[in-house]
């Protein structure tokens, strides 16, 4: 079976503890051509991507670290028998941290490709709820952590508003049409982990996050945009008004 011999094969590197299945296809929303992805949890120096890239899969293997660090510390692109399959990094002495961290409801925001808003340290907590452990143990949090979806929503709404006031301060005045489609969508990225966290739903990418969150009405303001300072003045004040109806809709809706 093909997930079993990759799993295997993964799960015996050096310094590898689990391994996990992720993504759509932990989830049972995948499609036939959906990716594979996969993490393996390591403790200690041993792990050393040398020994997974001598396996000898075709595809990229990052050094660790070499997606930019912290939380998201690496991985790889391989193609395994006719496959795509996404292979991620996770030190579990940073994931425990990180549990810890969540539980007070304590985190930080790190940038990472393709992901306009960044992501929240609790990404790895996330992925302990959502993935499906395929070798070895992994701590699971219970459940959303209340003093989590206090602080991650207060701290991603608040950026929300502090990305689209500096448009309107700065961007909408000079007619900076692209700037200000940028912050409209970091925005609307930002105010969706929000309402999210609002309502105590784990999230590991940017992937659906507009529609899980219900925002994705913003698309027709900037379907709206022109290089106009009052066109984009208003679509920034449309915006505003969009977000906080989401978010105070969540709110009153979700009991704590």
């Amino acid at each position: 079976m093909f997930l079993g011999g990759v799993t295997d094969r993964l799960a015996a590197l050096p310094g590898v503890r689990a391994v996990a299945l992720g993504g759509s296809r932990a989830q049972g929303t995948h499609g036939p051509d959906s990716d594979w992805d996969l993490a393996v949890y390591y403790r200690g120096p041993d792990f050393d991507p040398a020994d997974l890239r001598a396996v000898g899969w075709p595809g990229e293997v990052s050094e660790i670290g070499g997606w930019g660090g912290g939380v998201f510390n690496g991985g790889a692109w391989l193609t395994i028998e006719g496959r795509r399959v996404d292979i991620h990094y996770r030190d579990l002495d940073v994931v425990e941290h990180q549990l810890a961290e969540a539980e007070e409801g304590r985190f930080h925001v790190e940038p990472l490709l393709f992901h306009l808003a960044g992501i929240p340290s609790y990404l790895v907590v996330a992925e302990l709820a959502d993935n499906r452990v395929l070798r070895g143990t992994l701590p699971r949090p219970e459940t959303y952590p209340e003093k989590l979806r206090a602080s991650a929503a207060e701290r991603w709404y608040g950026t929300a508003r502090a990305t689209l006031g500096y448009a309107k301060a700065n961007h909408a005045p000079k007619g900076r049409l692209t700037e200000v489609a940028g912050a409209l969508a970091t925005a609307a990225a930002q105010t969706s982990h929000a309402v999210l966290a609002e309502r105590g739903e784990w999230v590991t990418n940017e992937k659906c996050l507009l529609e899980r969150a219900g925002l994705r009405g913003v698309d027709g303001i900037v379907t709206g945009l022109t290089a106009g300072p009052d066109v984009l003045a208003r679509a920034l004040v449309s915006a505003e008004e969009l977000f906080e109806n989401v978010l105070s809709s969540t709110k009153g809706s979700v009991g704590r």
